[in-house]
């Protein structure tokens, strides 16, 4: 998995309230293109539970189809950032996280790796995910090369450790990346695009394909773990459209465990129990310092 996430599936972050607000809206700026969803200051400090922008050290935006991240600009001190399963493809805002340790953006329409760029100037990043995104291409020995190649201090690369001597293959097979991308003009094209629904509304493309990647995800991990895939009409066991787009996203990762579950040993869950009843216990001790 991508980190927590999920993140390495990212980190899955906690369950949003439904009073949450979305977490993107329509860009309002003259000339955008129609659709384009911006990550806003209030859905940050309500996803990360902070009330200053510069406080956030943690961020879990997965599959909330964002295309404008320039919020990221007014984040110094941010460390830890989910944008997997979303829109993105300009990778400049993050350029100004200084203190980012682990960046997880599989699945966007990051196009080419030139957007690594950007990624050179973060000092601390030592996880990234980014596969599944058009730039890594059809030959993944020279996507790694190339990403390795211009981020060498990278301990984890898409959920597999980095070695030394992928480091120096690297030196050689991998392209180096001295400029930024260059960017279209977005204010003259895509005039015509459908407007984007608000962040809770899923149509039913959207739905099923929520529901195609939960159960990628799910018999990739099993596949890792020497299990056998499931079938989808294993996996299904409630009705997406009765719920909201986060109800979905939980109820999709809580099938995803639960039919890891069924393949452990005594070993196995011992180490899922304990491990939970941790996390329990740190949610329930902060629950009862915000009270006070």
């Amino acid at each position: 998995m991508d980190a927590m996430a999920p993140a390495p599936r990212p980190p899955l972050g906690n369950a949003v309230d439904a009073a949450e607000p979305a977490l993107a809206t329509p860009s309002g700026k003259p000339g955008a293109a129609v659709g384009t969803m911006k990550l806003t200051r209030k859905a940050v400090l309500s996803r990360a539970k902070a009330t200053e922008l510069g406080s956030v050290r943690k961020l879990n935006c997965w599959g909330s189809r964002l295309t404008d991240i320039s919020i990221c600009h007014e984040l110094p001190n941010i460390q830890v950032i989910t944008f997997s399963v979303n829109n993105i493809s300009d990778l400049e805002p993050v350029s100004q996280c200084q203190h980012l340790t682990e960046l997880y953006l599989r699945k966007n329409r990051i196009a080419s790796l030139t957007e690594l760029f950007y990624l050179k100037k973060l000092p601390h990043l030592r996880i990234l995910w980014l596969s599944e995104n058009p730039c890594c291409g059809p030959d993944p020995h020279r996507y790694r090369m190339t990403v390795l190649r211009n981020l060498p201090s990278l301990q984890k690369l898409d959920n597999q450790l980095v070695t030394e001597e992928e480091l120096s293959h690297a030196l050689l097979e991998g392209e180096e990346i001295t400029a930024p991308p260059a960017k279209l003009d977005l204010d003259n094209c895509c005039q015509n695009t459908t407007t984007e629904s608000s962040g809770t509304d899923f149509t039913v493309e959207s739905e099923n394909e929520l529901m195609n990647f939960s159960l990628e995800e799910t018999n990739k991990i099993r596949q890792q773990l020497g299990m056998k895939p499931v079938p989808r009409d294993r996996f299904s066991s409630f009705s997406p459209r009765d719920m909201d787009g986060n109800q979905k996203n939980r109820n999709n990762i809580l099938n995803a465990i639960l039919l890891l579950l069924e393949d452990l040993d005594l070993e196995g869950l011992e180490v899922v129990h304990q491990t939970s009843g941790n996390k329990l216990q740190a949610l329930q001790k902060k629950e009862l310092h915000e009270e006070r």
